[in-house]
């Protein structure tokens, strides 16, 4: 794939300002849009739209095709006659009342309070809407139902099961008994219908927004977690292309080795994929999730992509990851589906971590971008390969992804020796080190360069994303409304775009 010489940001819309207690795809989220414009980027890079699972992360979702609604811009709905401007603004007293995040998102309190707002919405609609109006869902739910009906029953059937995962359910809805499921659909029609209004207003909002990035030059890069939840949706729906029994127990699950971090690996827990199964059904699952992310952005990382080749196999009831073993992948397979469907695949591989021949010859055939991270970097090597003179064209090159310290974070827990080495290679007192690193990401070979937001700012480690130890917290993290205003730090960025030739 080629990607023309180009720059971007990393930024998920709940980290946007706003008065929700979480970012959303409204006035901020085009505000943003119009930054990047300004600045001359021409990439907007999120991480996976879904809704978050236990712990807040967009990875470990209860649905691969869903979009979160708590994203959803309420001032919209006011304007469509589904909520008063007095229940908005009661909403935000509470938020501000219930948040004692220190300016981070308020996850569960929105979670409770946006999701009553919203079902208070949908009643409305369903009293008095149009025929028209009833017609747009009824023709986004057809279009969705591959996907659709079986989310919304499981949001409905979880509700009635107070939480429970879907292994835990009644045997007659783990084993999908038809008649059982039939009974359910009747019994929860209404909250059905809601399920399928509230994803109808959360795409139709998503595409405003790319509509409107579209036309200020801006291009978005999703993200695709290689896997899924155990407790989802897809699991509960698709078993038959996992690696699960009838009651949904699995015998092995995803992981990945030891390594010089971990001497215990990391379990992850998700269910693998039965890739005999997939390849039976011609990759349709894989090929619907694949067309439904490409209907809300133009390129897509997909995470983990060295699981297509090899993936860490672990014993479901082992503590650790120590006892797994590789198994192979779907490989050139699932990429010549892909390319059948869709043309050229629009995608980033994510190729960080153990990475062996067979996943670069993989990557290369297929004709692939992958990722050059420079806090990866051995400072003392200059021919390591994440040494920015080492980029070349078919990459993609970061500072640092969502799941590193900002820049500034990472440079202040280095020791002296690494620090000098640092300061040596980009010729930068310790003041200048963040912007030095910025400037040898864009002036490396790659493609494209992409920054994420806190590095624009030299923001420090308590604006990190994401932290995989679990050390600090994850996921909350939001920019402050002042640095979307023009500034010397974006007016810097701009410059540094079209001095290195990526405007």
């Amino acid at each position: 794939m080629n990607i023309p010489r180009s720059a971007g940001v990393l930024l998920h819309p709940s980290s946007l300002p706003g008065p929700d207690g979480i970012g959303t795809l409204g006035a901020q989220a085009r505000r943003f849009v119009d930054r990047l414009a300004e600045a001359n980027q021409r990439w907007w890079q999120i991480l996976p739209l879904n809704p978050p699972g236990p712990g807040a992360s967009p990875y470990s979702s209860p649905s691969a095709f869903a979009i979160n609604t708590m994203l959803v811009d309420l001032p919209r709905l006011s304007e469509a006659g589904w909520l008063e401007p007095a229940e908005i603004d009661e909403f935000h007293k509470t938020i501000n009342t219930l948040n004692d995040h220190a300016g981070r998102c308020a996850f569960w309190e929105v979670e409770r309070e946006k999701g009553a707002l919203l079902g208070r919405a949908f009643e409305r609609w369903a009293g008095d809407a149009s025929d028209q109006a009833r017609a747009e869902v009824d023709a986004f739910a057809a279009a969705e139902a591959y996907w659709l009906a079986d989310y919304a029953l499981y949001v409905a059937l979880k509700n009635q099961f107070k939480g429970k995962s879907w292994r835990d359910w009644p045997a007659e809805f783990v084993r999908r008994d038809e008649a059982a499921l039939e009974r359910a659909r009747a019994a929860h029609a209404e909250e059905i219908r809601r399920v399928e209004f509230e994803q109808w207003v959360a795409r139709a909002q998503w595409q405003a927004l790319r509509d409107y990035a579209g036309k200020k030059g801006v291009k978005l890069i999703g993200d695709i977690p290689i896997f899924v939840a155990m407790d989802s949706a897809d699991a509960w729906a698709h078993r038959e292309i996992f690696q699960l029994d009838a009651a949904g127990k699995a015998t092995e699950v995803s992981g990945v080795p030891p390594d010089y971090f971990s001497k215990d690996g990391q379990k992850w827990g998700n269910p693998l994929y039965d890739w005999e199964a997939v390849a039976a059904q011609d990759y349709r699952w894989w090929l619907a999730r694949v067309g439904s992310a490409l209907a809300t952005v133009d390129m897509i990382r997909i995470d983990h992509f060295r699981g297509f080749e090899a993936y860490w196999a672990v014993p479901a009831e082992a503590e650790t990851a120590v006892d797994g073993r590789w198994r192979p992948g779907p490989g050139d397979a699932f990429f010549e589906a892909i390319r059948a469907e869709f043309g050229e695949a629009p995608f980033i591989a994510e190729d960080l971590g153990l990475i062996t021949p067979e996943v670069i010859a993989l990557r290369d055939r297929h004709k692939l971008p992958g990722m050059k991270v420079l806090q990866f970097a051995n400072f003392d090597d200059p021919k390591h390969i994440f040494m920015p003179p080492n980029y070349t064209e078919n990459f993609v090159a970061y500072t640092g992804t969502h799941d590193n310290d900002t820049t500034a974070g990472w440079y202040a827990e280095q020791d002296a020796a690494a620090r000098h080495s640092i300061r040596t290679f980009l010729r930068s007192a310790d003041e200048d080190v963040v912007r030095k690193m910025c400037e040898a990401v864009f002036e490396s070979a790659a493609a494209l360069a992409i920054l994420p937001a806190q590095d624009i700012f030299q923001l420090g480690g308590d604006a990190r994303m994401n932290d995989p130890s679990g050390r600090h917290p994850s996921w909350g993290w939001r920019i402050d409304a002042d640095l979307l205003a023009d500034s010397p730090d974006w007016k810097w960025y701009a410059k540094l775009t079209k001095t290195s030739g990526r405007a």
